[in-house]
C-alpha cells in the first residue's frame, strides 16, 4: 500500500462562516481564510477540510446546496477559491472540500424545475403519499408541494433528497467531482455517505450505495493522489468497513472514538475495535475529538457524563471547566499519537468551550426550530474564533462588526494572540504536538504496554511511547526521555488526566 499523504495527515477542519472574516461583514469568508494560511502552516496542518462553500440559502449552514460548481457570494468567488487552493499548495497544505450527495436545496435549478415540470421529478424522491419517516432534524421527513405530491427530506424541508435510482444524479455528481479535481482540490469529504439510496422501507446503508462509491473511486483514481473521505455513522463495524474496501472510499470518520467517554476501558476498547476494523481492508483509521456538529471537548470532558450523543440531552448540565480543559489537553496528545489520520476542528487548538448561553433568537441551526426548542442545536460549537484583542470581535473581523454569532467576553484569554505568548497554552501544546507527530507518528501500528488498568500506554513504530493516565492517582512513567506532556509532572510521575510522550 503506497504511503500516500492522507494516510497519516493532520487535517484541520474549517467552518468557513466562523473562521475569519476578511471583509468586515461579520461572516467568515475566503479572504479571511487566505489571510490565516500562515497560522495553519505554523500550527502543523497537513490539509484543510472546508465545510460546504457553495451557493446556498443557508437553511442548514450551507448543507442545502443550490449550485455545486460555484462559491457562495458571502464567502467570495470561484476565482478566490482557486487562488486559495493555489496558495495552500504553495505552503504544502492539501485542500479537501465537502460534497453533499444525499440532498440538494429547494433553491437549486433542478428542484425549481421539478416544481414546475412534474416530468423532471424523478431526480428527487417524490411520492403521492408519504410514509411515516421522521426527519433527522425532527418532525416529518415529507413536505407537500402545491399540486399535492410530497417530497422526501431526511433533514430540513429546504433539503430535498436526491433519487439515486436516476442515472442523471450519478452523472451529475461524477461531473462535480471532476470539476473540483480539475481545480486542484485534493479530496472530498462525503456528507451523510450511507444515506444516498432509499427503498420504500429503508434509507440507510443499502447495498447499492457501494456501487456509487466504486464509480467515484474510479473518478478519483484518474487523478494523482486524490482522497475520498466518508461521513459514515454506523454501529455495525463490519458494515462500516465495507465502505473502506480498496475499490471504494479511502478513509472514513471514526465516530466511535469521538463519542467515547473519558474512560480507560472504553477508550481502549474503541481503539482496539477501530484498528481491528480497518486492518483487513488496509485503510488507515482516523481520530476525531470534535467537529461542527459536536459539543466541544473542553465542555464535554468536564461533565459527569463525558460521552457524546446527538439530541442535546446534556446541554447545560454542569461542567467543571478546569477538569475539562485538563482532560482535553490529555485527549489531544492521545489522539495525535494514535496511528492513522487526525482531524482538528477549528478552535479545538485554542481550547474553546461550548457556548451554551446563546440567545434563542440568534440560534440558526434547524435542529433548534424543528425540535420546538428542546434541542439547542449545534450553534454552540460554531461561534466565530477569537484571534486577537480584548473585546469582541477579537480580530475575527477587520471592523467592529458583530459576528454572526456572539462571542463570550471571556474569550479574550483564549485568543490565538494571547495563547501564542503563553508557552503553556493549549495552542502551543497543539503546535508542539503536531510538529512531533509529523516527525515521529502518523500512519503505522501500535503496541500496547502492560500498565495499570486506568492507564493507556503504547509504543509506536518510531519508538515513541504515549502514556495517558485516566485514573485518580499519579503513576510512574517508563524509562525514556520525556518529549512532551499535556500538563506538569509531579516529581517525575504522571498525574491524573495527563498524557506524556517519551522517546525510548
Amino acid at each position: 500500500m503506497p504511503n500516500t499523504w492522507w494516510r497519516g495527515a493532520a487535517i484541520y477542519q474549517v467552518y468557513l462562516r466562523s473562521f475569519a472574516d476578511g471583509n468586515g461583514d461579520g461572516v467568515g469568508d475566503l479572504a479571511g481564510l487566505r489571510s490565516r494560511l500562515p497560522y495553519l502552516k505554523d500550527l502543523g496542518a497537513d490539509a484543510i477540510w472546508l465545510n460546504p462553500w457553495y451557493p446556498s440559502p443557508m437553511a442548514d449552514g450551507g448543507y442545502d446546496v443550490a449550485d455545486y460548481r460555484d462559491i457562495e457570494p458571502v464567502f467570495g468567488t470561484l476565482a478566490e477559491a482557486e487562488s486559495f487552493i493555489t496558495e495552500a499548495h504553495e505552503l504544502d497544505i492539501k485542500v479537501i472540500i465537502d460534497v453533499v450527495p444525499n440532498h440538494s436545496s429547494t433553491a437549486s435549478a433542478w428542484f425549481q424545475e421539478a416544481l414546475t415540470d412534474p416530468s423532471t421529478r424523478d431526480r428527487f424522491w417524490f411520492r403521492d403519499q408519504p410514509n411515516d419517516w421522521q426527519s433527522i432534524f425532527g418532525g416529518p421527513a415529507w413536505t407537500q408541494v402545491p399540486d399535492g405530491q410530497w417530497y422526501l427530506h431526511l433533514f430540513a424541508p429546504e433539503q430535498p433528497d436526491f433519487n439515486w435510482d436516476n442515472p442523471e444524479v450519478h452523472a451529475e455528481f461524477e461531473d462535480v467531482l471532476r470539476f473540483w479535481f480539475e481545480r486542484g482540490v485534493d479530496g472530498v469529504r462525503i456528507d451523510s455517505a450511507a444515506l444516498l439510496l432509499k427503498s420504500d422501507t429503508a434509507y440507510e446503508d443499502l447495498d447499492g450505495v457501494h456501487d456509487v462509491y466504486r464509480r467515484w473511486r474510479q473518478v478519483a483514481d484518474s487523478y494523482d493522489e486524490r482522497v475520498l473521505i466518508g461521513e459514515v455513522w454506523l454501529p455495525d463495524q463490519e458494515r462500516f468497513a465495507r465502505y473502506l474496501r480498496p475499490d471504494e472510499l479511502h478513509t472514513a470518520f471514526n465516530f466511535d472514538f469521538l463519542s467515547c467517554p473519558w474512560d480507560p476501558a472504553e477508550l481502549r476498547r474503541v481503539i482496539d475495535l477501530t484498528l481491528t476494523t480497518h486492518a483487513p481492508v488496509g485503510a488507515p483509521p482516523t481520530w476525531v475529538l470534535s467537529n461542527h456538529d459536536v459539543t466541544r471537548p473542553v465542555t464535554r470532558y468536564g461533565r459527569a457524563d463525558t460521552s457524546f450523543a446527538h439530541g442535546g440531552a446534556l446541554h447545560g448540565t454542569p461542567s467543571d471547566a478546569e477538569l475539562g480543559y485538563r482532560r482535553a489537553r490529555a485527549a489531544a496528545l492521545l489522539a495525535m499519537a494514535l496511528p492513522g489520520g487526525l482531524y482538528v476542528y477549528q478552535g479545538e487548538e485554542l481550547g474553546l468551550p461550548e457556548v451554551e448561553d446563546l440567545p434563542d433568537d440568534l440560534r440558526q441551526d434547524p435542529m433548534y426550530a424543528r425540535s420546538g426548542g428542546t434541542n439547542p442545536g449545534r450553534d454552540g460549537c460554531r461561534v466565530p474564533l477569537p484571534w486577537s484583542g480584548d473585546e469582541p470581535p477579537f480580530g475575527f473581523s477587520p471592523a467592529v462588526a458583530q459576528p454572526w454569532l456572539p462571542q463570550p467576553e471571556s474569550w479574550r484569554k483564549l485568543s490565538a494572540e494571547a495563547q501564542l505568548a503563553d508557552l503553556d497554552s493549549m495552542l502551543n501544546l497543539y503546535r508542539a504536538g503536531l510538529r512531533l507527530r509529523r516527525e515521529l507518528l502518523g500512519d503505522g501500528t501500535l503496541h500496547w504496554l502492560p500498565y495499570d488498568p486506568a492507564v493507556l500506554a503504547f509504543t509506536r513504530d518510531s519508538g515513541l511511547t504515549c502514556v495517558t493516565n485516566l485514573g485518580t492517582e499519579a503513576v510512574r512513567l517508563p524509562a525514556g526521555e520525556v518529549l512532551l506532556t499535556s500538563g506538569p509532572l509531579e516529581d517525575g510521575a504522571l498525574p491524573p488526566d495527563t498524557t506524556a510522550w517519551l522517546a525510548g
